[in-house]
């Protein structure tokens, strides 16, 4: 092996980093230069990602691309990175969507080259640390580049310029420090324990029961009388709330509407097809497989909450007029699908190996389609905004005549979101409706009612903005530029794609979501 593909993933995620020192020191440049720096970066990021695909074996369950250097021997802190079935697809969706960021504000140049080169700067940096998190296969290093993403994300959202968007940025910040802090202590506990902050050795620790021991044994030291049950629940506690805050999940999503409405359309499309996939990413890598019995035990509960999260974003996106917020609350939707999928196979009983990887394999494709879909929903919303100025559900109609690729993009898009078969959207929902069935059918009935509603509300979009009288200041509209039609294009060529040939993707997962089954597959122990 190379020097380049044995160091791959680091490569990956220091390129992007690299890109934004370079777009910060482009001073005294127009701010196409800036933009442009940062789509070279991000381009030589995306061949990174597709080497990385081509190497990698969707056979094998382990991690792949591997590196383990010892860093900082005190605190058991090793720089361990590799890439599986988990991760793959989550690598590919951050190296297409922050070039679509950038694609989608490159409008906005005319703000002078400071606007541009920061905006620029933070989107890199935002990119190397989702490629950190997805690679990252031990806490300390993993919980840095979790962190490292808050502090673009905050600046990106408050970049909206308003005092609601200041608002919305501090409120998404302080938010996600609570989960992140309960992450903390319940790791630091595990440190203390265990004497590793390796994923690999805490999931064996974890999955053989040692683990518990380990941290009721720590809370007798301390003083504490209580069982290793308590104290695994505990840790486990400390984990998921950081991951329910991230995804989000009902009810602690209420960040999430006013974070995506006030934030530039470019931030919201890296928020949601992006960082929220890092919260499904943590529960699938940390939460389910280092806490197996915790996290059978109340996979009754918590699939009650991923239902309501499903139900509950989509009568709220019902009820919004703002072309923004519907999509935001329409991502609380397809997210909590990400999550039946996952606490549907991990449920108590037995056997029902096949359903409960159809239900984890659907949430795994779900996290990358949902990511594509919603990044070419909030394209194509942001093209709309910086055509007319508005976002409105009432302030459109009958635009399908005066700009037909612009309404021919965002149909697709649309019917990919809503499940229509033949697009992506169909095949992840589809698999995640499948397992839960056989799993939890009471659960996948309820999940069903979101389902309808969110073809309600999509189809009421489709009909008020693209169908109906044309309001007389929004024509002419301009229809897709050649740059959007590009990025327009290669999404929905990747959602036909996956929607007519699923099983490549799907197969990219199937050997670590077997894997992951396997731990669940024989019943509470």
């Amino acid at each position: 092996m190379n020097l380049l593909d044995s160091h791959l993933l680091t490569w990956l995620t220091a390129v992007p980093a690299v890109g934004a020192v370079v777009v910060l020191l482009a001073r005294r440049q127009r701010p196409t230069v800036s933009r442009g720096l940062a789509l070279a970066f991000t381009g030589v990021a995306m061949l990174l990602t597709l080497r990385v695909l081509w190497l990698f074996d969707p056979s094998k369950a382990g991690p792949q691309l591997s590196e383990r250097f010892t860093w900082i021997p005190t605190l058991h802190a090793d720089y361990v990175v590799g890439v599986d079935g988990l991760s793959i697809l989550l690598l590919l969706l951050s190296a297409l969507i922050v070039p679509l960021a950038i694609a989608a504000s490159w409008r906005s140049s005319g703000k002078g080259n400071d606007d541009a080169r920061l905006t620029s700067m933070l989107m890199l940096l935002l990119q190397s640390g989702m490629f950190g998190v997805f690679t990252a296969l031990s806490f300390f290093h993993w919980f840095l580049f979790w962190e490292v993403v808050l502090i673009p994300a905050f600046f990106l959202v408050r970049a909206g310029g308003t005092a609601l968007a200041r608002r919305a940025a501090l409120k998404f910040l302080l938010t996600t420090l609570v989960g992140s802090v309960a992450m903390l202590l319940a790791f630091q506990a595990m440190l203390f324990a265990a004497n590793t902050l390796d994923f690999a050795e805490l999931a064996r620790l974890g999955k053989s029961g040692a683990l518990a021991g380990k941290l009721a044994q720590l809370a007798a030291d301390a003083g504490l009388g209580w069982s290793a049950s308590t104290c695994a629940a505990l840790a486990f506690g400390g984990v998921l709330l950081a991951i329910a805050i991230k995804t989000p999940m009902w009810p602690l999503h209420t960040w999430l509407p006013d974070t995506y409405a006030e934030a530039p359309s470019p931030t919201t499309l890296l928020l949601t097809a992006g960082m929220s996939k890092m919260g499904v990413y943590a529960l699938l890598r940390i939460a389910l497989p280092i806490f197996p019995d915790t996290a059978q035990r109340l996979a009754p509960l918590l699939l009650g909450f991923a239902v309501v999260t499903v139900v509950a974003g989509a009568f709220a996106a019902l009820a919004q007029t703002d072309l923004k917020r519907i999509m935001a609350y329409s991502s609380v939707n397809h997210v909590g699908f990400c999550l039946v999928g996952a606490f549907a196979a991990v449920g108590a009983g037995t056997g029902l190996t096949d359903d409960r990887a159809a239900a984890m394999s659907g949430a795994v494709l779900q996290m990358f389609v949902h990511g594509v879909t919603a990044g070419a929903m909030f394209f194509l919303l942001n093209a709309l905004e910086e055509r007319t100025g508005h976002r409105g559900l009432h302030d459109f109609g009958g635009l399908r005549r005066a700009a037909p690729w612009f309404c021919g993009a965002f149909g697709v898009v649309t019917f990919a979101s809503l499940g229509l078969p033949g697009l992506a959207g169909f095949v992840s929902e589809l698999l995640v409706l499948r397992g839960t069935f056989m799993l939890a059918p009471l659960m996948a009935a309820l999940s069903l009612i979101g389902v309808f509603v969110t073809a309600v509300f999509l189809l009421t979009v489709i009909q008020r903005v693209w169908w109906g009288p044309p309001r007389q200041w929004t024509v002419p509209l301009p229809d897709l530029t050649p740059r959007e039609l590009v990025v327009a294009g290669v999404l929905v060529a990747l959602i036909v794609a996956v929607g007519v040939m699923p099983g490549p993707f799907v197969a990219q997962g199937s050997a670590a979501v077997d894997a992951l089954v396997a731990t669940f597959a024989g019943g509470a122990r």
